[in-house]
């Protein structure tokens, strides 16, 4: 039997508000919430809560047969509380039914997976805690951030205990393999990859008005290929589902006749982890360098193709380890939002994809008068004229002092009760 595996991905930025360089050192707060809010509402109401709906509906009208994945950012999740929560509850009502998975991926939508691997193992965390917090059940299959892959990366997932991973299909590592098969990492047997069709997921996120797409001949060609390929990944962005494809366009209808033609022709729908389960591995895929869904040629350029990008990178992630030390929550916080994907692209001369900025130099200028003040206040806290080594020593004393002295509380507050006892 030939198995679907459709999993959709979710990720809206916090943005950036203008700012400007005599603010640094002033202002700390960084976002434009007016312009958040309105964004992530527009999603919700031309996507999200009609597309959730639809698969509910699928699911209840197939009996349980339409399974789907999704992959949801941590800072999206936090937006969703904030504006929508509503959306949540459509979540945790599809969760509830056992017909959807949801994946782990880095808690910003980050390129932590390439520049600061402790700090990509920490949101990987911080993202498999909201899941399970939100959804009651915690992921384990992963999905990186823009489907960022090497054989580097897929080493840290598999130490973090994830045994399937969604990675894309790219002409210069797939060669003349087909995408319809499970693989798995080039020297970790125990990592399953589950190869993106691109042209199939394609057809319906970019291309389904154009070619005037109907279910049964999207299943026909599912079904015309060749009968060893028995593993089909399709993987869109959600806003493809109302947004990219207007809800005018048919695109809902699409989704609700699929199950119906492929049980037609004896098709499953299955999640990621039981594809791996349940599927050997046809060979190794051996990905020496990063590669990612976007592009023609499925790499980094997007966001590290320029030196402005670059400048801004090597800023934010040279003090990681610093930032990772410290308790303050609002710098924390705002050091997570600074590294989503997002901010990069727009700096991008050639595919700027989503940016509200008239240039690429526009969008570096604003993001590094952020970053300056951002700078400086882990400075503030954490001298550069101390090495690492040193602040680590520093923070270790601080930390037993720390517990020593609530030790000390603790025993002067049993004392303290011992004498009320006696003096009653």
């Amino acid at each position: 039997m030939r198995n679907i595996c459709f999993y959709f991905q979710i990720h809206l930025p916090f943005r950036l508000k203008r700012y400007r360089f005599f603010e640094i050192g002033k202002d700390h707060y960084y976002y434009d919430d007016f312009q958040t809010e309105d964004r992530i509402r527009n999603a919700v109401e031309q996507s999200f809560l009609t597309a959730n709906r639809t698969i509910a509906e699928i699911i209840r009208s197939s009996n349980g047969k339409f399974r789907c994945a999704f992959t949801i950012s941590g800072v999206t999740l936090e937006q969703l509380e904030q504006y929508a929560p509503e959306v949540i509850d459509s979540f945790k009502e599809l969760a509830q039914t056992g017909c959807i998975e949801f994946l782990a991926e880095p808690y910003a939508h980050s390129l932590s997976s390439v520049f600061d691997a402790n700090e990509f193992e920490r949101q990987v965390t911080m993202h498999a805690d909201k899941i399970e917090s939100l959804f009651g059940k915690r992921p384990t299959a992963f999905f990186n951030a823009e489907l960022i892959y090497s054989d580097e990366i897929g080493e840290l997932v598999s130490k973090m205990g994830y045994k399937t991973m969604m990675i894309d299909e790219a002409k210069h590592i797939m060669g003349w393999k087909s995408p319809n098969y499970v693989y798995n990492h080039s020297y970790i047997s125990k990592l399953k990859l589950l190869v993106r069709n691109h042209k199939l997921s394609d057809d319906i996120a970019f291309r389904f008005s154009g070619l005037s797409l109907s279910a049964e001949n999207y299943i026909s060609w599912i079904a015309s290929l060749p009968a060893e390929e028995k593993v089909i990944n399709i993987g869109f962005g959600y806003e493809a589902l109302g947004i990219i494809q207007s809800a005018n366009t048919g695109i809902f209808e699409f989704m609700k006749a699929l199950p119906y033609h492929a049980m037609e022709h004896q098709m499953s729908f299955v999640l990621p982890s039981e594809i791996s389960k349940k599927n050997e591995s046809a060979g190794p895929l051996s990905v020496p360098y990063p590669m990612s869904w976007v592009g023609n040629d499925k790499d980094l350029t997007p966001w590290t193709g320029n030196d402005l990008q670059q400048e801004a990178l090597n800023k934010l992630y040279a003090v990681g380890e610093r930032v990772r030390l410290c308790t303050d929550k609002p710098l924390l916080r705002d050091w997570l939002i600074l590294q989503s994907t997002d901010h990069f692209r727009y700096m991008s001369h050639k595919d700027a994809f989503g940016t509200h900025y008239e240039s690429a130099y526009e969008a570096f200028m604003n993001y590094m008068s952020v970053l300056a003040d951002f700078l400086e206040r882990v400075d503030a806290q954490y001298p550069t004229t101390i090495d690492n080594e040193e602040l680590n020593e520093l923070l270790k004393t601080i930390n037993h002092q720390e517990k020593e002295i609530e030790k000390l509380e603790n025993e002067l507050k049993k004392l303290r009760a011992k004498k009320t006892k006696k003096e009653l």
